[in-house]
Formats: C-alpha cells, sequence, structure tokens
C-alpha cells in the first residue's frame, strides 16, 4: 500500500514540477517584454497596451502555475520556529494537519468558487476592456481554478508523504 501511494506522490510531483517549471519560462517573457516596453516608451514614444497586458497575464502565469512547485520544493513560508527544529515524525503531523486542515479545504472552495467565474466569462470569450488589449481574458481567468487543481494536488501529496512517514518505522535513536 505504501509503495502505491508513494508512487501516487512520485507521479503528482512531476506534473507540478512540470507545471512550474513551464511557468518559469514566464520570468525570462516578462523581463524581455518589459524591457521592450521601456525602450519603445522611452527612445520611440510609443506604448503598446497588449504587451503590457501580456506581462500581467505572464505574472498570473507565472505566480498561478508554479505555486505548487513550490510548496513541493518547501518554497512557501512556514512556521519554522516549530517546524524547524522538530523530529521527523513532528513535522510530519504538522505537515499532515496542515494539508487536511487548512490547503485542502482552501483549494476545494478556491475551485468550487472559480469554475462558475472562469466558465462565464468562457461563455462569452471575454476579452480586454481595452480596445487594443488581448482579447484572451477567458484563459487569464481560467488560472484560477488551475490554480486550486494544482495546489490541491500537492495537498494531497503532502498528505500522502506526511502519513507515510506516520506509518513507517519509528526513527531509531541516534547514539
Amino acid at each position: 500500500m505504501s509503495k502505491l501511494l508513494k508512487r501516487i506522490a512520485d507521479r503528482t510531483d512531476r506534473i507540478n514540477a512540470a507545471a512550474g517549471w513551464a511557468a518559469s519560462w514566464c520570468c525570462l517573457f516578462i523581463v524581455a517584454a518589459e524591457f521592450a516596453i521601456v525602450v519603445l516608451r522611452y527612445v520611440f514614444g510609443l506604448g503598446s497596451i497588449a504587451l503590457q497586458e501580456s506581462v500581467l497575464y505572464a505574472m498570473a502565469a507565472l505566480v498561478m502555475l508554479a505555486a505548487a512547485w513550490t510548496l513541493q520544493i518547501g518554497g512557501h513560508v512556514r512556521v519554522d520556529v516549530f517546524h524547524g527544529p522538530a523530529k521527523p515524525r513532528t513535522r510530519a503531523v504538522i505537515d499532515l494537519i496542515g494539508a487536511l486542515v487548512f490547503l485542502m479545504p482552501f483549494s476545494v472552495v478556491l475551485a468550487l468558487l472559480s469554475i462558475p467565474y472562469a466558465a462565464r466569462s468562457w461563455a462569452i470569450l471575454e476579452h480586454s476592456r481595452e480596445t487594443s488589449g488581448l482579447p484572451f481574458t477567458y484563459l487569464l481567468k481560467t488560472l484560477i481554478p488551475v490554480f486550486a487543481f494544482l495546489i490541491g494536488l500537492q495537498g494531497i501529496v503532502q498528505a500522502i508523504r506526511a502519513a507515510l512517514v506516520l506509518i513507517g518505522p519509528p526513527a531509531q535513536p541516534s547514539r
């Protein structure tokens, strides 16, 4: 049973790592696009609303798609006063409670609230309010339920890994 759970956790980790890796390319785009915006504005006296909105879209994609990956690699802020010096089994209890009591309910509520929001946007193929803006607002709003799904998956993985530590053999005291 624990081998199956570990295999599920490992595969889910790969999904979130792939989403995070893909989202990391948004950083390069953000820097290049912002540079282009500044050069166009201050050198050529030109502005581009579509280019400015594309930076906003890329930033949203970066944050929403890489959040679960950041949780996976331990990059999120937690109360390290309790977690850091704790023994592995105590950390597992903290992680299990955190995943089940806070992370999973948050991701479920966010998904339930954001799916209709994104669906309404898809129904009308919502676009920017600006005339020369991007016509893909529905894609931007779709990132919210995708974020909820990915962070929920990572919460499941966190709970599985914590449970595996708790049901595993107790750590041997070091001499």
